[in-house]
């Protein structure tokens, strides 16, 4: 190994123990589920905003968007357009209304268990229901997350990528082990704020280099520069309203992500959560900006290499090496840029293993299962869970030719689709009922699986035989089933709805 590998190495594994030392501390401020799930409801504006983006974005941002920049063009945008309108309607419109409606409804911990509560579901078949499209769709997420660490690995220390993907799964399987929601959340926060700076040095430093010649060593990669910077034009040729339909989707997905949503049920009050919505929107603007900049960029400074397909979504990585370890000769600044990286992994990964422990811990054997069992043991059980769920995730992620991006997509339209449309309705409309809900999560999560993982279409799927997004189709199903279902059985009773009116009332009991 080289003497700036060894540097770069040096940064990591500080970096490295930096998260184990915050999980190590936070395991002591953690004695209930309440702690262990939500961090007693504490969390300030700037700690709640970073965490839930930080754990939202993950090696997509810094991996997969960039990758697809790269490889397409500016086209590809049309995602981070998509994400930015749907984080800004998250936190302006959803986040305030869940977290009251939250502590109404018995103060619910957990997204099942919110759903259960706001129904009435004395059955559990909700929360039972909920729990399972979470780990379902949360094990390909993490996996995602793990691939991630793996190709990164990989990549900057030539490490073999199945022992790479085992040390970035150990690490964050350690500190969520021990410390929790207020371990990942201040984990994430760090993290949050290192990917932000990576994000706008890098790409700045990149381009200040190249900026004399930059159309110029652009165009040697093989494209025409007005269609490779056009947002109609992907990989040269022009986008259909499907295509940009499909990329607009994803913002659908925000209110239906459980590890974003309890991001607003954890906020001290409504004032750090006005501040926090903020902080939210302003870094996810930069971030998404800087993040599409980075492919292009990357595009014209590594000319006339050409990263093939497969290796599109290593480019930030590449940007890195060769601008700060051997342009710079800054290794350690390159080593840092690059946690910068291992940090979007880490704090996407820390948070699902957190919503897939509380799901099967709380809201099945806590909640259905065992109902007589005491906090001590739920929390044994959460953590076990934790190491279940990372070692299945482990596996998913084995192939080292899994794309990022794909893997990405299929969790994020299954989950968006399942909670996405009952979330807006809990919140939004009082003649939503317990059909509708069991209505809408099953038929949002059912077309997903449909849409994207069988072949139905001579050998193919859906999917790849229209080339429309499933979170598109299957948020539109779900919609319709919770209206249609709500509507053709019984009203809510007396006392859901005037939980409802409760939620509405601000500490002075008037709606705001």
């Amino acid at each position: 190994m080289s003497t700036d590998s060894i540097i770069v190495l040096s940064a990591f594994i500080a970096y490295l123990l930096l998260m184990i030392v915050i999980g190590i501390l936070s395991m002591k401020k953690t004695n209930s589920t309440e702690d262990y799930f939500l961090g007693g409801r504490g969390l300030n504006g700037w700690v709640a905003a970073l965490s839930a983006q930080a754990s939202d974005m993950s090696g997509w941002l810094l991996m997969g968007l960039p990758g697809s920049i790269y490889a397409f063009g500016t086209g590809q945008a049309w995602i981070a357009i998509g994400l930015f309108l749907g984080t800004v309607a998250n936190w302006l419109l959803i986040s305030k209304r869940l977290r009251r409606y939250t502590i109404v409804a018995n103060n619910s911990l957990t997204l099942p268990e919110f759903l259960e509560n706001r129904y009435h579901d004395e059955k559990r078949v909700l929360l039972f229901i909920s729990s399972v499209v979470i780990v379902i769709f949360f094990l390909v997420y993490t996996a995602s997350a793990l691939a991630s660490g793996g190709k990164l690995f990989h990549t900057v220390f030539g490490v073999n990528y199945h022992l790479a993907l085992g040390i970035g799964a150990a690490v964050i399987l350690v500190y969520t082990f021990l410390g929790g929601f207020l371990a990942v959340c201040t984990t994430d926060f760090i993290q949050g704020m290192l990917m932000l700076v990576g994000l706008l040095i890098v790409p700045i430093v990149a381009y200040g280099a190249i900026s004399s010649d930059f159309v110029e060593r652009l165009t040697s990669t093989g494209v025409e520069y007005s269609d490779y910077m056009s947002l109609f034009s992907n990989g040269g040729k022009p986008y259909s309203i499907v295509d940009i339909l499909s990329q607009l989707a994803w913002g659908l997905g925000y209110c239906g992500m459980p590890h974003i949503l309890v991001r607003f049920m954890a906020v001290k009050n409504e004032k750090e959560l006005k501040k926090s919505s903020v902080i939210a929107i302003v870094w996810v603007f930069l971030s998404l900006v800087m993040a599409c900049v980075i492919g292009v960029v990357g595009r014209a400074f590594l000319a006339p290499a050409i990263l093939e397909d497969g290796a599109s979504e290593s480019v930030f990585i590449s940007l890195i090496n060769q601008v700060f370890n051997e342009n710079l000769a800054l290794p350690f600044i390159g080593g840092l840029f690059l946690c910068g990286i291992l940090a979007a992994i880490m704090s996407t990964a820390d948070s699902q293993l957190l919503v897939c422990a509380s799901s099967v811990s709380k809201d099945i054997y806590k909640n259905v299962l065992k109902p007589k069992a005491s906090d001590q043991t739920v929390l044994k059980v959460s953590r076990i869970t934790v190491i279940v769920v990372a070692v299945l995730a482990f596996f998913i992620a084995w192939d080292p030719d899994s794309s990022i991006m794909a893997l990405v997509s299929d969790a994020w339209a299954g989950l968006g689709s399942a909670f996405g449309p009952i979330v807006v309705c809990s919140l939004f409309w009082r003649r939503t009922n317990f059909a509708g809900a069991v209505a809408g999560i099953v038929s949002g999560g059912l077309t997903v699986i449909v849409w994207d993982y069988l072949p139905l279409v001579n050998g193919a799927t859906i999917y790849e035989a229209t080339g429309i997004y499933s979170l598109l189709v299957g948020f539109a199903i779900s919609l319709v089933c919770i209206v249609v279902f709500s509507l053709m059985t019984e009203a809510p009773s007396q006392e859901i709805l005037e939980e409802f009116e409760k939620s509405l009332l601000d500490k002075n009991n008037e709606k705001y």
